[in-house]
């Protein structure tokens, strides 16, 4: 109930009677639902879950608390009639999450005024539950053990999607549903992509490889970057793969709760500037994590979330220099009153295989 009180205070900030909620991990959030089709509606005195046959079991059983509703025919209608016995006045729904054709549905059936909202859950979900915390926790323990477990899996020769399969099994084994986000496996030249997803390129000797990953475990996301070496690497590499930890460890020692998610971004950036390498540093140094891999607050110079208490974002620098390649080191961490605690434990020092 703690999430639908905070959601409710918000509907009354708002002066609504009540909030449609159709985006998925939303629904889910607010709900516990994990299956794919339903329609939550949460008033200030009701939470209601509306869905078909299919799921009426599935909702019973996880949407606690929750009064399940089935339609027969049109879910709109459904919700529309709902919304009438209540006399509701005054109605949100998720302007990101609608389509255009469905909101001219809504609006046909719906007799309340509909209001669009942005990010009110979104909002209430960079906060984390201890609940939630201890599974996001499950979810980089998972990933720790993944790198770990290829570190001694890699050789010459292979190619980089023989890499990312790997990691892919060896995540599920451990209770993974999957990956959190396509796999970046990025060698070489290669891993001056800050996005190289995975390849048939062959890994060789005297090169960088940067794996970027991350498990999703009981609806949460990890997201871990580490970079390691097949061999011995040039001193230009080297060079740029410590600049990246010593910018990564200012990153973890300095974000705290309190600044904004520009002056944690600041950690990390000015000290790549002051190495010389600030025009390889093209993408902030963090995000938000959840059950979305990518949610607020944002970690860049265009971050003006003030970073709270609880908060789980990423610290992840990285230099990338074509034709040279590049490093990225990222842990997920949460927000504490006096600084921050990592979720990742798996070395960061250069490791050589």
């Amino acid at each position: 109930m703690q999430k639908i009180n905070k959601l409710r205070d918000e509907l009354k900030k708002q002066n609504l009677d009540g909030l449609i909620i159709t985006n998925p991990y939303n629904r889910r959030y607010i709900s516990g639902f994990t299956g794919t089709a339903g329609i939550v509606l949460i008033t200030l005195e009701e939470q209601i879950f509306l869905t078909d046959f299919r799921y009426m079991e599935q909702a019973s059983k996880q949407a606690v608390g929750f009064s399940i509703v089935e339609h027969k025919q049109s879910i709109i209608k459904k919700l529309a009639d709902l919304i009438d016995v209540r006399d509701l006045a005054k109605v949100g729904f998720e302007e990101d999450d609608l389509t255009h054709q469905t909101y001219k549905a809504y609006a046909k059936e719906i007799n309340a005024e509909l209001v669009a909202t942005a990010g009110m859950l979104a909002n209430i979900r960079m906060i984390k539950t201890e609940a939630e915390l201890e599974v996001m926790e499950q979810a980089a323990a998972i990933s720790d053990q993944a790198y770990d477990h290829i570190l001694s899996f890699v050789k010459p020769g292979m190619t980089e999607i023989e890499v990312s399969n790997e990691l892919e099994f060896f995540m599920r084994k451990q209770g993974a549903t999957s990956s959190s986000f396509d796999i970046i496996v990025a060698s070489g030249v290669r891993s001056a992509l800050p996005h190289g997803v995975a390849s048939d390129k062959k890994i060789a000797t005297g090169e960088l490889i940067t794996l970027d990953f991350g498990a999703l475990y009981k609806g949460y996301c990890s997201d871990m970057t580490r970079t390691f070496a097949v061999g011995e690497i040039s001193d230009e590499l080297r060079k740029i793969y410590d600049t990246v930890l010593e910018a990564h460890m200012r990153g973890i020692k300095g974000t705290k709760a309190g600044m904004t998610g520009k002056e944690a971004d600041a950690l990390t950036r000015d000290y790549i500037k002051a190495e010389g390498y600030g025009d390889y540093f093209g993408h902030g140094t963090g995000h938000g994590l959840g059950m979305e891999v990518h949610e607020g607050p944002r970690l860049s110079p265009m971050g003006e979330i003030t970073l709270k208490e609880n908060m789980v974002v990423t610290v992840e620098p990285g230099i990338y220099v074509l034709n040279v390649g590049g490093c990225r080191i990222e842990d997920d961490i949460v927000i504490t009153k006096d600084g921050n605690r990592s979720l990742n434990k798996a070395p960061k020092e250069l490791i050589i295989v």
